[in-house]
């Protein structure tokens, strides 16, 4: 194999490698791919302000999340179904997060069960939880994430119906026989339909919450002491009511871009959440992120750390464990290089004057 050099090469691997339906159900965004497009780009429209003679021998990339201390802000996104990627699924995930020093989130959409995800040994896990209609089965899952040793749940709460994904829909996605959603096992809710539409949310739609709302995070908060971060804020209105109803994190998102197309790129709605939220809850983002340089950009907006979501999978795809590692190491070695070049030597010294935004631009003056 050519040696890979950036994370986005492991795409076209993945391409190669999986088939056209499973591809298409990690690649693809909702409706027009809009929003799945503007994700990348926007990046595109933040430049760097670097600062010279600065001695950036040594470098300090760590940091701290809720008190654990990781190797680098760059964190694992909850993504389902690892083992239509690779056969050893989220096991290689984890292991390979693990090894990285970076944490890892589970989806509860996982082809690995919580349990067989924590036997893989030392590692600072959290778990993604949608609120489903059984309110039960949401109990079930949060205790068997905390016996499980892990750190935080990570509330999805821009999902309460799936978006509308056409290739899906033309694939007909469905889980190949051999797989199944393993932490609902034994619930008869485990399989998806195979034979009309998307399979996927035949399945969801009758197990998931609809009538979610800010009272359910409250509720959440009384049935564990883990910290709730709330995945899927974009704007300063959703962020000062998550600081009222006491959630302990935002991961500004857009799902994505899997759930309403048309909504902004998450780096443009990332400054908006920093300062609403004053510093009072650590506020991170995923979305988009395919170099060391996005990195340094979202820290730079007054993120305390970012997600990669379909970067693993890709790697996955390419060379399991061994692949997950690798792009967890090119980040890593591209952002530890943005920071020299930048005259940065630890993560509090990334400042907002490092960069310059398409929107510091001043506007034209009507003539009017």
């Amino acid at each position: 194999m050519v040696e890979i050099t950036s994370v986005v090469e492991y795409e076209a691997i993945a391409k190669e490698t999986l088939p056209k339906m499973v591809y298409e159900f990690l690649a693809l965004g909702a409706e027009d791919q809009w929003t799945l497009e503007e994700n990348r780009s926007a990046f595109s429209g933040i430049l760097f302000q670097p600062r010279i003679l600065i001695d950036v021998t040594n470098i300090d990339l760590t940091t701290t999340v809720f008190g654990y201390k990781i190797s680098m802000p760059i964190m694992i996104a909850p993504t389902a179904l690892h083992k239509m990627a690779h056969p050893d699924g989220e096991i290689a995930t984890a292991r390979a997060a693990s090894a990285a020093g970076a944490i890892m989130t589970l989806s509860s959409w996982s082809t690995s069960t919580i349990e067989e995800v924590a036997s893989e040994g030392a590692g600072i896990r959290f778990f993604q939880l949608s609120v489903y209609k059984d309110r039960n089965l949401v109990v079930q899952l949060i205790k068997r994430a905390e016996k499980s040793g892990f750190k935080a749940i990570v509330l999805a709460v821009d999902a309460p119906r799936l978006g509308r994904r056409e290739a899906d829909i033309k694939n007909r996605f469905a889980l190949p026989k051999s797989l199944n959603f393993k932490n609902f096992e034994g619930l008869d809710i485990g399989k998806m339909a195979e034979d009309v539409s998307s399979g996927l949310e035949l399945w969801a739609c009758p197990l998931v919450s609809m009538d979610l709302t800010w009272e359910e995070v409250k509720w959440l908060q009384k049935i564990t002491k883990l910290p709730i971060l709330l995945k899927g804020v974009l704007t300063a209105e959703d962020t000062k009511i998550a600081l009222q109803v006491g959630a302990a994190g935002i991961i500004v998102s857009n799902h994505g871009a899997r759930q309403l197309d048309y909504v902004p790129a998450t780096i443009n709605c990332l400054e908006e959440v920093v300062k609403a939220a004053e510093g009072r809850i650590p506020v991170f983002m995923d979305g988009g992120i395919r170099r060391g340089t996005d990195v340094f950009k979202a820290l730079a907006l007054g993120a305390s750390g970012v997600f990669i979501g379909r970067p693993v999978v890709y790697a996955l795809a390419a060379e399991g464990e061994a692949g997950v590692r690798k792009v967890l190491q090119i980040l890593r070695d591209e952002f530890e290089l943005t920071m020299a070049l930048s005259g940065c030597r630890s993560l509090k010294e990334i400042t907002r004057n490092h960069i310059t935004t398409e929107w510091d631009k001043p506007r034209p003056t009507s003539r009017l």
